[in-house]
């Protein structure tokens, strides 16, 4: 499925250490073959309709919504940051 980034995702991933940058290369990978691969555990975020959160490693969370067949990267940061404005 085709992936965009949002500016925001991009100037996240930017300012993330270049140690979970690589897992969230991985975790993009198995986004785009299988959004519900199990190394992601991705799932709809509560009170926000149309938004799911998927893992990156235990501390790093990325959000994205889905429109058709295309999905659309809007946050990446540690958990807390991230849902705060998914």
């Amino acid at each position: 499925m085709p992936i965009v980034l949002t500016e925001r995702f991009v100037r996240q991933y930017n300012l993330l250490p270049i140690s979970i940058r690589a897992k969230a290369d991985k975790a993009l990978k198995f986004l785009d073959n299988d959004f519900r691969h199990p190394g992601l555990r991705s799932h709809p975020i509560e009170k926000v309709p149309g938004i799911f959160e998927a893992y990156v490693d235990d501390k790093y969370r990325m959000t994205f919504e889905r429109k058709g067949e295309v999905f659309i990267l809007r946050n990446i940061d540690n958990h807390d940051e991230c849902l705060k404005n998914p």
